[in-house]
């Protein structure tokens, strides 16, 4: 485990000082609130403060680290109902508290509560893992500022949104997972979501202020959408990447939703796969590093002269899929799988499970198989649907995409949502930052169709980048933390 991650003192990292009263230990799982990096001016709460709702007529109310209730000019009291309620928190149900985790160490000690709480999300993605978010924090955190917003109701985890905070140009708030990640949401307990959901959004209204949250990657049927309809507030809702999914069904019954002639074409396919005894051999946890060492190499081979994406030849990115597949394969959460021909790894994939949804994360093929006339795309789905099928999910994820392969399947095409969300006093920010990112998506596409050009330049572009750092793949598997 990394050196800070155990029990022991926080401090403040800008100070540099000590704050009283507080050790992080097993039970010091983000409820109570360290000091962000911004200081009491910032956009969260104060040192330590936490809202609480402690029974019929609840009311705010903040407290220090140390127990000391916080100076007047640190407390930030919700507008007030009429009936004197918290706005946003149930009525006749004591015990809720609302808080914001600012502290990394802390966040990791949330692991068994957070994946607990998203067993019990339905609508919860493999990108909500806490193996996922938290191993990406550690890679690709920087010096964004920690926003995790927790609900609990008497003392047990009912809602969390993993948010963090950076400036673009504008302050914002959004997901822990970054652009790597296919869906971002938030978590509510199936049996609390409606009050749980609503003291969500009090929360992040608290942790927003001075910044406008952008949730971009939103499946429809996530629970960010009912936080989207808890807002009170500036809000806007944007069309986002388009993901394609299949039924989460055996190979053979997605060949059945062919037509004929394709389904006959598919069916000699796999017969030559067969015929070659190409076999997929399951990754133990630890086995993964060498895996996915093996997996980014066949991956940079695969799409060489094609335009590779350069992110996933990044050390930091092979340091994150490691330590994230690693944990997630422990969990049962994830596949790694190693396809030989002849002894030999040709071909390898990772696949991401949850509640309802398998997805297709990342796979790379020797370009060999292309010149054998083997269809790679047959191979992996095979093993993809029988995975799908057997975990009882109802969706089969291709994820984000539109390349045509995917599309010899006859997918289902489901947009994800942006949403954006504001402060009342920050109306003008979140309009500005709606319409830059209108701007920035119709000269996306412009470029795209009228300037094919420049796709070409891009992916030739995107193969210099990724022939300078040609080891970048190996070395970034030399020395990754190993967590237990």
């Amino acid at each position: 485990m990394e050196g800070g991650r155990a029990g022991g003192p926080v401090r403040d990292p800008a100070a540099g000082r000590r704050e009283p009263g507080l050790t992080l230990g097993p039970r010091d799982d983000g409820r109570i609130l360290g000091p962000g990096p911004d200081g009491p001016g910032s956009d969260g709460p104060g040192p330590g403060e936490r809202i609480e709702a402690s029974g019929p007529g609840e009311r705010l109310a903040a407290s220090g680290l140390d127990g000391r209730a916080i100076p007047h000019r640190h407390r930030r009291p919700a507008t007030p109902r009429a009936d004197g309620r918290a706005p946003g928190l149930p009525r006749h149900q004591p015990g809720w508290t609302v808080g914001v985790c600012r502290d990394p160490r802390a966040f990791a000690l949330l692991r068994e509560e957070w994946d607990g709480l998203r067993s019990r999300c339905s609508s919860a993605t493999p990108f909500q893992s806490h193996s996922w978010l938290d191993s990406w924090w550690l890679s690709y955190g920087g010096r964004a500022g920690l926003r995790i917003v927790l609900v609990r109701r008497q003392g047990r985890l009912m809602a969390a949104a993993p948010l963090m905070r950076v400036h673009r140009p504008l302050p914002l708030l959004v997901w822990l997972g970054g652009t790597i990640s296919d869906y971002g949401d938030v978590l509510a307990d199936d049996e609390y979501r409606g009050p749980a959901v609503a003291a969500l959004a009090l929360g992040i209204r608290r942790a927003a202020r001075g910044a406008v949250v952008d949730l971009r990657e939103v499946r429809p049927g996530a629970a960010a959408e009912l936080l989207y309809e808890a807002w009170h507030g500036p809000r806007r809702r944007r069309a986002d990447s388009v993901c394609l999914e299949l039924p989460a069904s055996p190979m053979e019954e997605l060949v059945k939703r062919l037509p004929a002639s394709r389904a006959q074409r598919v069916r000699a396919k796999l017969r030559k796969i067969d015929a070659l005894r190409i076999e997929g051999r399951p990754v133990t946890a630890d086995q993964v590093p060498g895996a996915v060492d093996r997996l980014l190499r066949l991956h940079a081979l695969q799409w060489r002269g094609r335009g590779v994406t350069v992110e996933h030849l990044r050390p930091r990115f092979a340091q994150h899929l490691v330590r994230a597949t690693r944990r997630m394969v422990r969990d049962g959460d994830a596949a790694l799988t190693e396809y030989r021909l002849d002894g030999e790894v040709v071909a390898a994939s990772i696949a991401l499970f949850s509640t309802g949804l398998t997805g297709g994360y990342l796979f790379g093929a020797h370009p060999g198989l292309r010149e054998r006339k083997v269809d790679v795309t047959a191979i992996l789905l095979r093993h993809e649907a029988d995975l799908a099928a057997g975990t009882g999910g109802r969706v089969l994820s291709l994820l984000r995409g539109q390349e045509p392969y995917k599309d010899h399947w006859r997918p289902r095409r489901v947009t994800n949502q942006r949403l954006l969300l504001a402060p009342a006093h920050l109306g003008a920010a979140l309009r500005f930052h709606a319409a830059w990112a209108g701007w920035r998506e119709r000269a996306a596409r412009a470029v795209a169709t009228r300037l094919p050009a420049a796709r070409a330049w891009r992916d030739r572009l995107k193969d210099w980048r990724a022939a300078a750092r040609p080891e970048s793949g190996r070395a970034a598997l030399s020395a990754p933390r190993t967590d237990s």
